[in-house]
């Protein structure tokens, strides 16, 4: 009797559950499906309440992303309708002015997409304007990086996985800027062959290959077109999935106030709020992408027309991000030497070899600083660029340096413009060039050690009121408020290294120490960084209490 009861039972769960499974919607049992077989709910629950900072700034690594998505998503479209071929063509199409031309392929289908295509112009555009929102959304994230200091441990990889997008950004603007063929393009592209055939030994078989024989040649389109939609976007994918794993394993950084540690993040969850916050800032930066490509043209090649090798169109000049490049050819003098029976032109060799030492400077940093600091701790509280006067003074230079290259590369727009002489122009760039980087060191340093110096008198006296108040004893004194703990705690949170002491100059028996250039330059270094003369003391407890007492005495008397 117990033994059919019990079969009773386990029929009632077995119908019980049955019926369960029929009334579960369809939905969630294609969720449980996808579930059992890659475990997506053990990964969301793991990371969904993670906590992003909620301040401005970490939103320009999202303009990147946003603006690389839509590069994407246009590039696609593109795709369907530009024939990458220099096979020689006559023009008939829409655009009237170049009918019966002579022009490659790629030419005619860039016409096409941009006068017969439905919507084919704005999405050229499109291309274009993310293309320099991409870069100059990069530039600008990692100056905020640089300045406030995130590249430190354990964040040196992902500041190479940003630098190394960031100058994959500028090739790949450049080779899909060249694409279309055109006068424009076809200039910036001879521009590349004469800097490569600046190379010694190696440079006249690099143009060979590139182009695929005498310049133009009849493969560089073809090959540029390859490397534009397959090389450099597969890296680009690779670099963007790793830098956001590293950000999500590592967590954000964040400025320092209060409750803010190097073991916490203060913000808001990513479900539901940032993820929110993050899917409207795409549409928002899709719609001003769009916005700008449907009132501003950029890159109308049907003006420049098609390349050929005996013109050059007139003021030239590449997109911003490849601007200081050309600025330190335009610059350089002519010159050339003769070495073992060949010539080496220095006059272009030279700044081949500058160039990637401007950008080198830049990805190499985060390990010289990590080098003078000695410092292998992690760190998730950001440093105010003003508590850092020499790593700021650097990179204010740094950018300095770019800018005036940028300027060198547009002189003789910018002489005809001002009505100068271009010749005076390229000296003034020349110059400014070693002047301006010095001065904007020195000026940038004495800026932050006087905002330093503020911040120690505003913890000390208190933030000026504006109030004027006479004493009994007909003094006039301004009052002063004191400063709130989480005001207080943001000026003085900041840690102060101490220059490295390499040690007493003689040992025990009197023998002077013999130490190493590495080690002496270090010490040199870090005295440069870390000095009296490279940063403020903060204000220490017996400065505040000696504030104090003057105060009670000055109201006592």
């Amino acid at each position: 009797m117990h033994h059919h009861v019990v079969l009773r039972e386990e029929l009632k769960v077995t119908i019980s559950n049955t019926n369960d499974q029929r009334e579960s919607p369809r939905g969630e049992r294609v969720a449980d499906w996808v579930d059992g077989r890659l475990g997506l709910y053990t990964i969301a629950k793991a990371n969904m309440r993670k906590i992003f900072p909620d301040h401005w700034s970490f939103m320009l690594g999202e303009v990147c992303l946003w603006s690389f998505v839509v590069l994407v998503l246009t590039g696609i479209y593109l795709t369907f309708f530009f024939h990458p071929s220099m096979n020689e063509v006559v023009y008939h199409g829409t655009y009237t002015p170049l009918n019966g031309v002579v022009m490659s392929e790629a030419f005619s289908s860039t016409l096409d997409i941009s006068f017969d295509v439905r919507g084919g112009l704005l999405i050229r555009q499109m291309h274009h304007w993310a293309a320099l929102l991409f870069v100059a959304g990069m530039f600008v994230h990692m100056m905020r990086h640089f300045f406030t200091g995130s590249f430190r441990k354990p964040r040196e990889v992902n500041w190479l996985f940003g630098w190394t997008m960031l100058v994959l950004g500028m090739f790949e603007g450049f080779v899909g800027y060249s694409l279309p063929d055109d006068l424009l393009s076809g200039t910036g592209m001879r521009f590349l062959e004469g800097a490569i055939l600046a190379v010694p030994i190696i440079g006249t078989y690099l143009v060979m290959f590139i182009f695929g024989g005498e310049f133009p040649g009849t493969e560089v389109i073809s090959r540029f077109y390859s490397v534009h939609i397959l090389l450099i976007p597969a890296l680009f994918a690779a670099l963007i999935v790793g830098h956001l794993i590293l950000l999500v394993y590592h967590k954000h950084t964040q400025y320092p106030g209060a409750g803010k540690t190097d073991r916490n993040v203060v913000g808001m969850p990513f479900l539901p709020v940032y993820i929110a916050k993050t899917a409207g800032f795409f549409f928002l930066v899709s719609g001003t992408i769009a916005i700008i490509s449907a009132i501003a043209s950029v890159n109308p090649v049907w003006t420049y027309g098609p390349y050929r090798p005996d013109q050059v169109s007139t003021n030239a000049q590449p997109d911003w991000y490849m601007g200081f490049a050309e600025g330190l050819i335009r610059i350089m003098p002519g010159w050339e030497i003769n070495v073992a029976g060949h010539t080496l032109a220095l006059g272009v060799l030279i700044p081949l070899i500058v160039f990637p030492i401007v950008l080198l400077a830049i990805g190499v940093y985060p390990f010289v600083e990590g080098w003078v600091t000695g410092d292998k701790r992690e760190h998730h509280i950001l440093d105010r660029p003003r508590n850092r006067p020499v790593r700021t003074g650097f990179g204010v230079a740094w950018m300095s340096i770019y800018f005036i290259l940028l300027a060198g590369g547009g002189n003789d727009v910018i002489a005809n413009l001002f009505h100068l002489s271009i010749s005076a122009f390229i000296w003034t760039v020349r110059i400014a060039l070693f002047v301006v980087p010095v001065a904007a060191f020195l000026i940038t340093k004495r800026v932050c050690l006087g905002l330093q110096r503020r911040d120690k008198d505003k913890v000390i006296h208190g933030k000026e009121t504006g109030i004027i108040r006479r004493l009994p004893h007909g003094e006039y004194v301004e009052v002063h408020q004191a400063l709130e703990p989480a005001e207080r705690h943001v000026l003085t949170s900041h840690e102060q290294y101490q220059p490295i002491d390499s040690g007493p100059v003689e040992d025990a028996n009197g023998v002077r120490r013999k130490l190493s250039r590495r080690e002496r330059l270090r010490a040199r270094l870090s005295r440069g960084y870390y000095g009296p003369s490279s940063q403020i003391a903060k204000p220490t407890r017996e400065e505040l209490e000696h504030h104090e007492k003057e105060i009670a005495q000055s109201i006592e008397h």
